[in-house]
């Protein structure tokens, strides 16, 4: 039974202001555990007809205790620190990626179920209902949104800003041959460009991409593609090496002087996927679970985390720093084929993980040195 602070925690679908929906839930008497007795009838419906189980994709927390995962239909949530957890939609979306800034204003990267095109949606009473903003697809592959209006969206090649919630998008310019790039402010971002035969390229951007400056080379003979965080000074690339045999090579560079320097965290060669790119030492010869790795998140000024997965071994883990890079540490793993990670601050985040039985959401204290299950799909 959900307690009375939750309860009267404004409600998912109520406009709240973003200091109300930090308000912490008011102690609960005792925590549920397992699927908290929610989304059976759909777990049951999706076994019936031989569908896919209910398994998280994306998690977004506003703080250690309120926050949300969703995957194959379905959104719920937290506000208690995943001692109770509610039922926010049931429908029609199966979601890849959520991003809420605040309690109320959310989107989400998602296609219609059994579908494989992405759409981008937003809601605007906390995740209970969902609005198309186009009838076409989007390219996306992430989304990222500073206030409720305010936000960026990416694929592979390019960048894209948006002022008024999504409903309309501008193009920002990047570099020819772009494989990632993030924005922290509409004139301030970062990309990373492939040069074939010669590596990676790291840019910058002052101007609102009009213009750009390189900071950083990587050798590499044959790059294709990587991922770059940038949070005020602090800014990591991930860049990606050969991928065989379920394995993944590649190196995380990190800066924490806005790109005049920069150290290498992690170079991870494998026998499946080879050398990882560039060269020197690195803090860390592997990464989180040895295995390919995921999403990233900044916080604050010193820390960064990295989630990382190696399906054959089923493993999953999370890697993390707290000095901008000097070192490096990986966590244990829980089992898993894969996860998506969720941070806060230096010492509490989330992270969702699906293996072959189960589909389970953990929450840390301690920064990923370990992980406690808050809600699980037992399939």
């Amino acid at each position: 039974m959900l307690s009375a602070g939750l309860l009267a925690f404004a409600g998912w679908g109520t406009a709240v202001s973003p200091a109300q929906a930090a308000a912490p839930a008011a102690p609960a008497s005792s925590c549920s555990t397992g699927d908290h007795g929610i989304l059976q009838d759909l777990q049951k419906q999706q076994t019936a007809k031989g569908a896919d189980p209910l398994t998280f994709a994306t998690v977004d927390f506003l703080n250690a205790d309120t926050g949300r995962a969703a995957g194959n239909g379905f959104v719920i949530g937290t506000s208690d620190g995943g001692c109770h957890f509610q039922e926010i939609y049931q429908g029609q979306w199966s979601f890849q990626q959520i991003e809420f800034p605040d309690n109320v204003h959310g989107w989400a990267l998602a296609s219609v179920k059994g579908g494989q095109v992405k759409y981008l949606i937003r809601t605007t009473d906390g995740g209970s209902t969902w609005k198309r903003l186009s009838q076409s697809p989007v390219t996306f592959e992430r989304i990222e949104f500073v206030d409720g209006t305010t936000g960026f969206g990416y694929n592979r090649a390019s960048a894209y800003y948006t002022k008024d919630g999504g409903s309309t998008w501008t193009r920002i310019p990047t570099p020819a041959n772009t494989r990632g790039a993030d924005f922290t402010t509409r004139s301030s971002g970062w990309a990373v460009v492939v040069a074939q035969g010669s590596g990676y390229r790291i840019m910058r951007t002052t101007d609102g991409g009009a213009s750009w400056k390189q900071l950083k080379t990587v050798a590499y003979p044959n790059p294709q593609y990587a991922q770059i965080y940038a949070n005020a000074s602090q800014v990591y690339t991930v860049l990606y090496g050969g991928s065989g045999m379920s394995q993944t090579s590649y190196s995380l560079y990190g800066s924490s002087d806005a790109g005049r320097s920069w150290t290498r965290i992690i170079a991870q060669a494998t026998a499946g996927g080879g050398p990882a790119p560039g060269s020197g030492p690195a803090k860390q010869e592997k990464g989180p679970a040895s295995g390919s790795p995921g999403n990233m998140q900044v916080v604050g000024k010193t820390t960064a985390f990295l989630v990382g997965y190696q399906p054959a071994a089923q493993m999953v883990g999370t890697g993390i720093t707290k000095n901008n890079g000097r070192a490096w540490s990986n966590s244990k793993t829980v089992l898993g084929f894969e996860g998506v990670i969720s941070f806060t601050d230096p010492n509490q985040g989330w992270l969702a993980v699906r293996n072959m039985n189960s589909s389970t959401l953990y929450a840390t204290k301690d920064g990923g040195a370990s992980w406690k299950a808050k809600f699980a799909f037992e399939f």
